[in-house]
């Protein structure tokens, strides 16, 4: 993240958390980092410097006047104003990360070979939650490569009990063994 991203994400999640509409904003900055994901050419559109900046805000007023929070709104013309739209879904992610440290809450990226079941990701859940002392956001993905097993990414942190990495040790292990 850059550090605009930063700083502009820390005055939007400073008012919301200060009006109480924290989870609201970024419920709202989740679906919209997607639309702005999907849709490349729509920051590009917003930041064409020959279009007027009223012209641009203006865009903005008939695409989300009425479906977003104003703040959220306002928040998307600063950008298009100051000329850093592109950067809007870093900004979600950094308004996203204020938000967790704040509420104490930890992100847990989960790569398995297969899809975990429902009652897997809540005891996974609950142990990370017992472990670490926060509320965990589990963010399960699938990887067929990994063979089986679990990898854990959190808090610049990587557990790794995935059957390839224990494959891959004992690979290491065999070729530098001298017989």
């Amino acid at each position: 993240m850059t550090q605009a991203a930063n700083t502009y994400a820390q005055a939007l999640y400073d008012l919301a958390k200060d009006e109480g509409l924290g989870a609201r904003i970024l419920e709202e900055l989740s679906v919209l980092k997607t639309v702005f994901t999907e849709n490349p050419q729509y920051s590009k559109l917003l930041s064409i410097p020959d279009l007027p900046k009223q012209e641009r805000c203006d865009i903005l007023d008939q695409a989300f006047r009425g479906k977003v929070h104003p703040y959220v709104l306002n928040f998307m013309k600063i950008l298009t104003e100051k000329g850093y739209i592109r950067q809007f879904p870093s900004c979600c992610d950094a308004y996203r990360s204020f938000y967790n440290e704040d509420n104490g809450i930890l992100v847990v990226k989960a790569v398995s070979a297969i899809v975990l079941t429902e009652e897997q990701v809540q005891r996974l859940t609950a142990k990370l939650e017992a472990t670490t002392g926060k509320k965990i956001d589990l963010q399960c993905s699938v990887d067929a490569a990994q063979l089986g097993g679990l990898r854990l990414s959190y808090d610049g942190k990587q557990v790794d009990g995935t059957v390839k990495n224990r494959m891959d040790a004992i690979g290491k292990l065999l070729k530098n063994t001298v017989l």
